[in-house]
């Protein structure tokens, strides 16, 4: 998934949509898949014994999306506490291990997203389709069962392969609506209940959820605004079922003693530096005795230089990576600082390769099986190849918003703004980094004959800005 989610709107030959084009070709990116691939996603799943259809799931994502990796079902215990069921599209079904699907996700790892389209790990017909948790359709899913007591803290865990039938496909706003309104039915209403409770565990043990706000790119004639949105209620309790789902299942597999999890280990004392003096640069007060977390929770995102920061403040995941153990030998470091727990990721296997090999250990796990021998042949080099995913979907992210912020600014090249010094290289020290106050663009200064003042505020002149041709630069005005 994105660490910044950018959108654009505006018409197919507009320049920056024709720039991401461009961008695509140039990085290698291949929308299209081969004949053999194609043929293989067409082929009937392999499907459970088990029938869970009669379970009214129902699904919320953003209302465009056909990808639907999650269906939910909550509900109360007769004697206290809430009941989360949880359905996760059951990829494994439709994907023969080595065979010519399996080998091309491996080849992609990742979905990958641009401002103006996602190019998938799957085939459409296949994660838009078939394997896509779509209402009124039954489909094959990995079905956890989680039990948490009035806290919102778990209590019990189940996962199996089932037969699941979506009911609904809500989306963000209207669920919020429909909460907000007292309308929602109970398994609606407590999306609310237990997201908040989950929300109240997450403060109490040093977790940090970024509230990190949608860009907008608005091309008006040619002329291109920044809006951004931010995330709604809904959105923040929906993560959290992710979350209990993936802490879930860490903790499943560690009690096995073969998995794979997702870690990130706290971020270094220099990531955070020049967080601080993003903070200074957006007129954001971050006091050295309030902490981080303290920080994020304060922030509101629908104040612009707020959704500005926490966009910045995704840089300090970039430490994140995946860890393989088995066995029972467990690794030194088995947490995620962020999540400040144990944690996978097995909620959307529709879009990320690991997901897949996750769901394969917990169910094997639940059983008190092992796990399937395609699954052992492949754990170790899957961090590898993550890691090489998630460098290819940087550079696609980092690419982006420099045509989106190139885009912006076209028009303002000699213009003179406010901003301040938030990196120098260590070896070019007339070199560096400005984050500016307004618009909140984030870019290379270059040129000047001094050494550029860390942390302090410059006023900078905009010397390039061509979303076709050049990223945009400053320099000391």
């Amino acid at each position: 998934m994105p660490r910044r989610h950018i959108r654009v709107t505006g018409a197919p030959e507009a320049p920056l949509r024709a720039a991401l084009r461009a961008l695509r070709t140039e990085l290698g990116v291949s929308e299209s898949f081969p004949p053999d691939v194609l043929a293989e996603a067409a082929r009937p799943p392999r499907l459970p014994s088990y029938d869970a259809t009669d379970i009214p799931f129902f699904t919320i994502d953003p209302p465009t999306s056909t990808d639907l990796d999650q269906a939910m079902h909550l509900a109360r215990r007769e004697k206290g506490g809430y009941r989360v069921r949880y359905a996760i599209a059951d990829v494994a079904a439709f994907v023969a291990p080595g065979g010519a699907l399996d080998a091309e996700a491996h080849r992609r790892v990742t979905t990958l997203y641009f401002p103006d389209e996602k190019v998938p790990l799957h085939p459409a017909q296949l994660s838009e389709g078939t394997a896509s948790l779509l209402p009124d359709r039954t489909c094959p899913a990995v079905l956890w069962t989680i039990d948490l007591d009035s806290d919102g803290r778990t209590e019990a865990t189940d996962v199996r392969r089932a037969l699941v039938r979506s009911r609904a496909k809500l989306d963000y706003l209207h669920a919020q609506k429909q909460i907000g309104e007292g309308t929602a039915e109970e398994p609606l209403a407590l999306l609310k209940d237990i997201g908040q409770a989950r929300e109240r565990l997450e403060v109490e043990r040093g977790g940090i959820s970024l509230n990190v706000p949608e860009q907008e790119i608005v091309d008006e004639d040619g002329t291109y605004e920044l809006v951004y949105r931010a995330p709604l209620p809904t959105e923040h309790w929906n993560a959290q079922l992710s979350l209990l789902t993936g802490m879930a299942a860490a903790e499943l597999m560690l009690s096995h003693g073969t998995g794979i999890l997702r870690t990130l280990p706290a971020a270094p004392d220099g990531a955070v530096g020049r967080l601080r003096r993003t903070a200074k640069a957006l007129r954001i007060d971050w006091p050295h005795h309030v902490s981080y977390a303290e920080l994020i929770r304060s922030l509101d995102p629908h104040w612009p230089h707020h959704a500005a920061f926490l966009q910045e403040c995704t840089t300090l995941l970039r430490g994140a990576g995946y860890t393989v153990f088995r066995d029972g030998a467990l690794p030194q470091v088995i947490s995620h600082s962020a999540v400040a727990a144990p944690y996978a990721h097995c909620t959307a296997p529709l879009r990320r390769l690991a997901d897949r090999y996750a769901s394969e250990l917990c169910l094997a796990a639940a059983a008190h099986q092992p796990p399937p021998e395609w699954v052992l042949a492949a754990l170790d080099a899957l961090p590898g190849q993550m890691a090489d995913g998630a460098r290819r979907a940087g550079t696609v992210e980092r690419e982006c918003v420099d045509i989106v912020e190139a885009a912006l600014l076209k028009d303002r090249v000699g213009d003179i703004f406010e901003g301040c010094v938030v990196d120098v290289a260590e070896h070019e020290p007339t070199v560096g980094t400005v984050q500016l106050e307004s618009p909140a663009v984030f870019a290379r200064i270059a040129g000047g004959t001094s050494r550029l003042p860390l942390g302090e505020r410059l006023r900078v002149r905009l010397t390039q800005a061509d979303p076709g041709a050049a990223k945009v630069l400053f320099a000391p005005a």
